[in-house]
């Protein structure tokens, strides 16, 4: 490879001439050990085109035309010659394929092209990795591999002692059997004897060829100008000179592959796996991996013992909604504020300007729904929260070690990651690594990082911000709407009547309901333009590994997400409600808006609304566009595509095209949605005892939908490596700990427990009570207003107010009209305020030390996993030094018999000279 070749990813524009090339002065140059069997073909020389072969009528096969090589990865294109317009465009891009195909091969890949059964405009390349290529790119890839079977690696569980039940739990042992277990080391083409190698074509499996395969794709050229090449499949496939490029699934997904040498693990992973009559089994995870690889595996392995705690989560939360329901109506609390002689003779100020007096038990019906949710069971429910939510996160460190160790990923992240391409072809400046202490290239200098770390970090900024402003707009609907629907259900004609027209609707209860509608449908809109912005910065940004990209464009949208689903519900738990004066003297926003208050029952009952508007709408949405889209679309694909009637059944790889492709964020996604639903299960789950039982239900169909959308819906899925989530598992563990905190606030703020345990305990018995009691905790929570102390402000000539009320309550702790300091807060409220600080206090300390004792008391890593890698690790060690000596044994016999002979033969000689 010359070191004066610069490499750069393919221009959108086509017609970038090369006056403007020639600016370039780049230089840069793959690393040998990551591309080995490099090759370009000189400008003007002739290229090797593939063979083009009919298809051959067997709608099964694997192999190309000769029945012998296997189809590792499929290319697809149109073939330009049959199109009359665009002939300039079609050209380059022909010639274009013709010589990214030609590198191929003169780098080792075998291609053979087939025309397409429904579509004449179709070409089917196949790519096939021969087995001295397989070598080469196993040891690049550091691929583990079998090198002899662990007869000790099955131990005797405890839970055996219930197989009797587990066994229908589980999928059928007959069709998906276990694997033999061997030891493993990283593949060495100079030791092949090392490894179990039995047959060639079946040692590395077909999701190991793809992987081999799509690394090539990646980094082969497909033109030169000059001294500049341009690279990779994947500009290739954005510039239209391919339609697609996937690994072939082995069979159909419902039907068996006639194939005898096809192992038919796609029709074995629906059928025990992606049908939904599967929704109570447990996944075949091995299945999935070897199939999948590691990364699909370790999501769905998440996912699965995600579901798994939850159900444990769900039980408590129900039962704690069941007490709830239960006492709503023997509640002291509602009571009262039901009772007409108590709730229905208190008459309550307006909650807006524009508002008018109304009676307390018109809120019965809310006050009885509130103690379904803010009640001493949701205390105890919060509590085992924070320690269901560390135990959770400690139990699947050890679930993930267990499965790295099963799927020889232990020391994955210790070997070197090769770059991205789309990084190498940026690389115009030199440094020392500082690691190994030679020189480098890295695409840009210290402070051109620094520039576009800071254009992505200000980009976000401006994102947030844009919610923010969002919050604030849904704010302002929130009071226009509230003072509008206060003047229409009230009428103000009869001091009896000063109730909502409607039993069930309250003007505080409608806005809450259209204010979360209206947020979701803000929120939707919102998370898809802010995807493409994310994806564009995180591109910008230009991550040299796609572990750091990953993990970059998670962090984007994480950061983005969190501040676009949870802040509403914030606003609502936090700072609705808690700074709204007195009638007397009112707050308003911006000058102009009075502060909204709370409804009648509190804020609690509000952000509960809220977190079921947003969680059922989420869940219902998603799953909708999870089923149906892909399955629209592929009909939609299929019908246009096959421009010809079915004769002939198509072959695998045809069938294949006209699923849908499975874009490289389609499980980011996938964990983004799942980590967005963790967070309204943690964080606000104090308002909402049923937030886990709905995301059980919701997961039990997910994995299902997940399982049937990959398996029948999609193209397969390059394999890649993963040892553990990424970046979701310190985000999982920041919500864990932001959790204990907001469920404490909430509560200690949004709902009423801690006024009502200081009333309980403190107050109850001054005021007449011989035993501690909550009777009279109404009244004692309402605080008195003389009607004619109302400000001009607050008075408005749009409504009138019935004037033979003299006194009106509302929600607070103050002192009463005529006190020396009236309207001042009273001695009650600044108990209830330290009682409050109080708690937080105590249950946050007492959280965090039970999650850092759960945390040190439970091993990340299993004590036994511990000592099987070491064991393993031995011993493997030991097997390469006894083969390695076995093989050098075998490799110097020759020359020592040699040797040997040939000092017999000097001795002979030395004999009969000293005889003469």
């Amino acid at each position: 490879m010359d070191d004066n070749d610069i490499f750069e990813m393919d221009s959108d524009n086509e017609d970038f001439v090369d006056s403007k090339l020639g600016m370039i002065q780049e230089e840069v140059v793959y690393p040998q050990e990551f591309l080995p069997t490099y090759h370009s073909i000189k400008e003007g020389a002739t290229v090797k085109k593939a063979n083009l072969v009919e298809y051959n009528n067997k709608p099964d096969s694997l192999f190309f035309d000769d029945g012998v090589r296997s189809i590792d990865f499929i290319l697809v294109y149109e073939d330009e010659d049959k199109e009359f317009e665009r002939r300039h465009t079609f050209q380059r891009r022909k010639k274009r394929r013709e010589y990214f195909e030609g590198c191929l091969m003169k780098m080792g890949l075998e291609l053979e092209a087939t025309p397409s059964v429904h579509n004449d405009n179709l070409i089917y390349v196949k790519v096939h990795v021969p087995w001295d290529v397989q070598c080469t790119y196993a040891e690049v890839l550091h691929i583990k591999v079998p090198i002899e079977i662990n007869v000790n690696s099955s131990r005797p569980s405890m839970w055996n002692v219930f197989n009797c039940i587990t066994k229908y739990f589980k999928p059928s042992e007959e069709l998906i059997k276990n694997e033999t277990d061997f030891f493993t080391a990283p593949f060495e083409k100079e030791r092949q004897d090392c490894f179990q190698i039995v047959k060639k074509d079946q040692f590395f499996t077909p999701s190991m060829r793809s992987r081999m395969a799509y690394y090539i794709l990646c980094r082969a050229p497909y033109e030169i100008r000059g001294n500049i090449k341009k690279f990779g499949i994947t500009k290739l496939l954005g510039g239209g000179v391919y339609k697609a490029a996937y690994p072939p699934h082995d069979c159909r997904f419902n039907v068996r592959s006639t194939d005898e040498s096809c192992p038919n693990e796609r029709f074995l992973l629906y059928n025990e796996w992606a049908h939904p009559k599967n929704f109570y089994k447990i996944q075949p995870l091995d299945l999935i991996r070897k199939y999948y690889g590691e990364k699909i595996g370790i999501y769905f392995a998440w996912l699965g013992f995600y579901t798994g705690m939850l159900a444990i989560a769900a039980v408590v939360g129900l039962g704690c909604f069941i007490y709830g329901y239960q006492i709503q109506e023997t509640s002291t609390w509602s009571k009262e504020v039901c009772d007409p002689n108590i709730g229905g003779k208190i008459v309550m100020c307006p909650q807006c300007d524009l508002c008018n007096y109304w009676i307390l038990n018109s809120t019965c019906d809310t006050s009885k729904k509130l103690i379904i949710f803010d009640n001493f069971g949701t205390l105890v429910f919060a509590v085992f929260m924070s320690v269901w939510v560390t135990v959770f996160l400690e139990f699947w460190k050890r679930y993930q070690a267990e499965l790295e160790y099963e799927w020889d990923t232990v020391e994955f992240l210790e070997q070197e990651e090769p770059p991205r391409p789309e990084y190498e072809a940026k690389c115009i400046y030199e440094r020392i690594n500082s690691v190994t202490g030679v020189k480098e290239k890295v695409p840009f200098s210290f402070c051109g990082r620094c520039f576009r770390l800071s254009i992505g970090i200000g980009t976000v900024l401006f994102w947030i911000m844009l919610i923010l402003v969002s919050i604030v707009a849904i704010i302002v609907y929130r009071l226009a709407v509230f003072f509008s629907l206060s003047i229409k259900l009230k009428n103000p004609s009869n001091h009896t009547t000063l109730e909502p027209i409607k039993e069930y609707v309250t003007p505080q209860m409608a806005t809450s309901v259209t204010a979360g509608l209206i947020s979701f449908v803000v929120i939707m809109i919102l998370n898809m333009l802010y995807e493409r912005v994310a994806i564009w910065i995180t591109d910008f940004e230009l991550p040299r590994t796609r572990t750091d990209y990953e993990n970059s464009l998670t962090l984007k949208m994480f950061l983005f997400q969190f501040v676009n689903y949870y802040s509403s519900c914030f606003y609502i738990a936090f700072v609705k409600g808690k700074i709204v004066g007195h009638p007397g003297q009112p707050v308003y926003l911006l000058g102009k808006y009075r502060n909204e208050e709370c409804d009648p029952g509190g804020c609690l009952i509000e952000l509960t609304t809220q977190l079921a508007i947003i969680m059922g709408g989420k869940a219902i949405w998603n799953n909708i566009q999870e089923v149906l889209l892909p399955w629209v679309k592929n009909l939609i694909f299929r019908y246009c595509t096959r421009s010809t009637p079915e004769k002939v059944e198509p072959p695998r790889w045809e069938q294949d095209f006209e699923l849908q492709p499975f874009t490289k964020l389609g499980l980011f996604y996938e964990y983004l949605e799942m980590v967005i639903q963790f967070g309204f299960v943690t964080l606000f789950v104090a308002s909402f005892p049923l937030a886990p039982v709905l995301a059980l239900m919701n997961n039990l169909f997910e994995i299902r939908v997940d399982a049937w959308k990959i398996t029948t819906q999609f193209r397969r899925v390059v394999p890649e490596k993963a040892q553990d989530i990424g970046a979701w598992q310190p985000i999982l563990q920041g919500i864990a700990i932001l959790a204990v905190a907001t469920n404490a606030m909430i509560i200690a703020f949004t709902s009423d427990m801690i006024p009502r345990l200081v009333y309980y305990w403190s107050f109850s018995v001054y005021e007449g009570h011989t035993n501690h009691s909550m009777s009279g905790f109404i009244n004692s929570s309402l605080s008195f207003f003389n009607t004619s102390d109302f400000s001009d402000s607050t008075i408005s000539d749009e409504i009138e107010r019935p004037r033979n009320i003299t006194i009106c309550r509302y929600r607070d702790f103050r002192f009463p009209p005529g006190h020396p300091r009236e309207y001042q807060h009273n001695m009650q409220y600044w108990h209830v305020i330290a009682a409050k600080m109080a708690f937080i206090i105590v249950v946050e300390h007492i959280a965090y030390l039970t999650k850092f004792i759960l945390s040190y008391v439970i091993p990340d890593v299993p004590y036994t996993i511990k000592e099987q890698i070491k064991r393993e690790k031995y011993l493997t060690q030991v097997i390469l030094h006894e083969t390695t000596l076995k093989l050098v044994t075998k490799r110097l016999k020759p020359v020592v018999e040699e040797m040997s002979s040939h000092m017999e033969a000097n001795k002979e000689n030395e004999l009969e000279l000293s005889e003469y």
